[in-house]
């Protein structure tokens, strides 16, 4: 298998859709020269600007004409460049893509892929390092995913270009340079979790990069003794409860994790389904890490306060497994 990065991984992945599909086609800013962070390099060369559109700096527009053009029976890919920059094409996606298959009474659907780059990166300020996952799985009509290993970012962005809905598509921007193996032939089935690391005594839910940081933190926690379960959630909507519950029954201590701010953040859902449904098998508190509702400084040791760490993570599973009924 070749090893490839998790930006490689993407371009490989809308290359071999765009191949096998005329359908395909992308749209938004800077593509032409391969595009922010160079997941379109070359693909201008290879098919064209009718397909790897450049387009004006107006979100709502190029949201607005990829929807159209979806309606219509093309799958665009549509960059965003950031997922904050999204923001101005917010009623383009939440009250009309979303909802375009449910109030066209299943005539017509709108398929296609939102890239949304999110995370912290380097220092990028208030405005640029936003992750708002969160936002988009309260949505109904959304598909929302967050790819976190260049194995991932392949079988999921082929996944999310052939889905038939709206793909709300968050790549973590701060790890674009990450490299691993990529099986071409691996598919993705939406809602399905990854167990990254197989555990017995406490189970650590994430996703994206943090999830990453989840594996780091089992690995510290094995030195410990302590041998932790780590969930890749991969797609936030649907999410893989059944995975998460399994997992909770077995080791009676959850551990969630996540970028995003902690205050209505998607870690709350996952905690709620466990309290609901499995709180019975719970041995201990539950611990939930998330970002302080504050904003981004440009400043990066400020920026580094914020960060949800492995540290973090494996103090957190110590505190819940110490503090056990």
């Amino acid at each position: 298998m070749p090893k490839l990065s998790y930006r490689d991984a993407s371009l490989a992945a809308v290359q071999h859709s765009m191949r096998e599909d005329q359908t395909v086609w992308c749209v938004g800013e800077d593509l032409g020269r391969g595009g922010v962070f160079g997941q379109y390099k070359g693909l201008r060369e290879e098919f064209g600007e009718e397909r790897i559109s450049d387009a004006p700096i107006s979100e709502a527009a190029i949201m607005g004409a990829a929807f159209g053009a979806a309606m219509i029976g093309t799958r665009p890919i549509v960059e965003m460049r950031f997922s904050d920059f999204a923001l101005c094409a917010t009623d383009e996606l939440v009250n009309q893509i979303a909802k375009a298959r449910f109030m066209f009474g299943g005539q017509s659907r709108a398929p296609m892929v939102i890239r949304k780059p999110m995370g912290l990166w380097r220092s990028s300020a208030a405005q640029h390092s936003q992750s708002l996952e969160s936002w988009y799985a309260h949505i109904p009509g959304l598909v929302v995913v967050c790819p976190g290993t260049p194995q991932d970012n392949y079988s999921m962005l082929m996944a999310a270009i052939a889905c038939d809905d709206p793909v709300v598509y968050l790549e973590h921007k701060g790890i674009w340079d990450i490299e691993g193996e990529v099986d071409f032939s691996k598919k993705y089935e939406f809602g399905k979790a990854k167990i990254r690391r197989e555990g017995s005594d406490v189970t650590i839910v994430s996703w994206s990069n943090t999830a990453n940081l989840a594996v780091e933190a089992a690995e510290a926690l094995s030195g410990q003794g302590v041998n932790a379960e780590v969930i890749d959630l991969r797609s936030l909507w649907p999410w893989d409860k059944e995975a998460v519950l399994q997992s909770v029954a077995k080791t009676g201590h959850l551990v969630v994790a996540h970028e995003s701010v902690a205050v209505g953040g998607f870690g709350a859902e996952i905690v709620a389904t466990v309290a609901e449904k499995a709180g019975h098998t719970l041995k201990g508190p539950v611990r939930r890490l998330g970002a302080p509702r504050s904003l981004v400084s440009y400043a990066p040791n400020l920026e580094d306060m914020l960060r949800v760490t492995s540290e973090m993570i494996v103090t957190a599973a110590q505190e819940t497994l110490e503090k056990a009924n």
